[in-house]
């Protein structure tokens, strides 16, 4: 079948020099330079309170009888789930095409500095957040109309994530499922398009109720099926693990690499990949950080950071060093999910192949039902009109996904970028200007800690923004 918008097609040059372009200069620094700026602020909390962060998430897994409400470990799992899919299997595989071993270094650097992010933003989103019919609604938009008080600034954001999550996100996690069932078992991608859009539309017209049900069962599952059979094979190559981790830094920072230029390909591939999978900044996160019914807001900004952790650091890492051990990588013929398959099978066999496709349905398709909510929750900003929901829930979860099952990758993934890098700019200066009452929040949490009470915020502690806050 004929790919839509090809590799060679003009529309898809003039995207990807576009990217480029964005991500060479402005947005790698501005993402850095953040993150950077916030761990220094929090005082490293993302590394001192990993502790705090598991204590937390564990306490909210089993939710209190005779509640209907949004718990912090569903919120967390719908967030997981949109950040561990694609990004973990057809994402990192595309980092090392592109930008060789080194990049998987600078998905570990923005994951780091990146959960001090992930903090912040998650924060603001529980202290602006809104209530709603069954839940809490809140994000991006909802802090820069409260917060900053700039209207256009959140209406532009509003936009840009139905259009990044909802729609070309969503594409591209449609377009990873399908090149791997083809792989695996041969089906046309506009047959499994068409199955994942039923499939997906089915979910989404049950809310953020049945989304945050189903996300819970898949997130845990998937994650630890593949993060123990990662483990058989870094286990089975274990003589070379340290190899491995010595051709990572030293293609981050070699001479031979620095002289050659691919240097900067192995970063700009490793931030692009490493932002997409673990959304550390990018003002995805947020949106369902704010449907969490917690006592303080510093609760689910740390269980959020842990969840950049989880998605980089663990998963990340483990399709990366299974890529790294089998060679494969080394065959520019090979890239996305078809690069991962080949390299899962040939450490396990052909049930490699297999396993992958099962694993990247269950990944990506728990993202398309999460990134459609990221969509529903912005949505909701402009109007509650059930036609416009409606309307837009057969176009995230349904056009899309089969638009995305027909196009070539390089198109799906360019497209992602530019918006990615839009909606990235857009989140880091709200939440650079907003960032000291996420600061004083972690403090007041600290400070109540240390006095052995299980934290709790009420709006009279800012009196001066008590007027903008809905909920506490």
């Amino acid at each position: 079948m004929t790919e839509l918008f090809a590799p060679d097609s003009w529309l898809n040059a003039s995207i990807s020099m576009i990217s480029d372009f964005m991500w060479s200069h402005f947005l790698i620094a501005m993402l850095i330079g953040c993150g950077l700026y916030f761990t220094w602020r929090l005082r490293f909390a993302q590394f001192r309170m990993i502790g705090e962060m598991v204590r937390l998430l564990s306490e909210s897994v089993i939710p209190r009888q005779g509640e209907k409400h949004i718990s912090s470990f569903q919120a967390f799992a719908v967030s997981v789930a949109t950040r561990v899919g694609t990004g973990n299997l057809a994402g990192v595989a595309s980092a090392i095409a592109i930008g060789g071993s080194g990049a998987i270094f600078w998905m570990w650097v923005t994951s780091l500095v990146g959960a001090a992010s992930a903090f912040v933003e998650s924060t603001l989103a529980q202290l602006y957040k809104r209530r709603s019919k069954d839940s809490f609604v809140g994000g991006p938009a909802y802090y820069m109309i409260h917060g900053l008080h700039c209207r256009w600034m959140a209406s532009l954001f509003a936009v840009l994530i139905c259009l990044t999550f909802g729609l070309s996100y969503n594409s591209i996690q449609a377009n990873t499922i399908c090149g791997a069932w083809q792989e695996a078992f041969g089906l046309p991608p506009v047959v499994t398009g068409i199955a994942l859009a039923a499939m997906g539309i089915a979910i989404v017209f049950g809310g953020i109720q049945r989304i945050a049900k189903v996300s819970s069962v898949l997130v845990p599952v998937m994650a630890i099926g593949f993060f123990v059979l990662s483990i058989v094979v870094i286990i089975m190559n274990i003589s070379i693990f340290p190899h491995v981790v010595q051709v990572i830094i030293e293609n981050a920072f070699g001479f031979d690499q620095a002289i050659g230029g691919s240097v900067g390909a192995a970063m700009m591939a490793g931030i692009k990949r490493g932002l997409f999978s673990n959304e550390a900044g990018e003002g995805s996160a947020p949106n369902v950080a704010a449907t969490a019914t917690t006592t303080h807001p510093a609760k689910q900004g740390l269980i959020q950071a842990l969840g950049v952790f989880t998605d980089t650091l663990l998963l990340c890492s483990c399709t990366a060093f299974i890529i790294l051990v089998s060679g494969v990588y080394q065959d520019n013929e090979l890239n996305g999910i078809v690069l991962t398959q080949n390299a899962l099978s040939s450490q396990v066999g052909a049930a490699g192949i297999y396993f992958v496709a099962i694993a990247i349905f269950l990944f990506a398709f728990s993202s398309i039902i999460g990134n459609y909510y990221y969509g529903e929750a912005n949505i909701r900003y402009f109007t509650s009109k059930r036609w416009v929901i409606t309307v837009y829930r057969l176009f995230s979860a349904g056009v899309f996904v089969i638009i995305g099952a027909v196009a070539s990758l390089d198109f799906v993934w360019n497209i992602g970028d530019v918006f990615m890098g839009c909606l990235t700019a857009c989140n880091l200066i709200a939440i650079l200007i907003l960032g000291k009452y996420a600061f004083r929040l972690l403090d007041d949490y600290r400070q109540q800690k240390r006095q052995g009470k299980d934290p709790h915020f009420s709006k009279s502690q800012f009196p001066e923004i008590a007027k903008d806050i809905e909920c506490w």
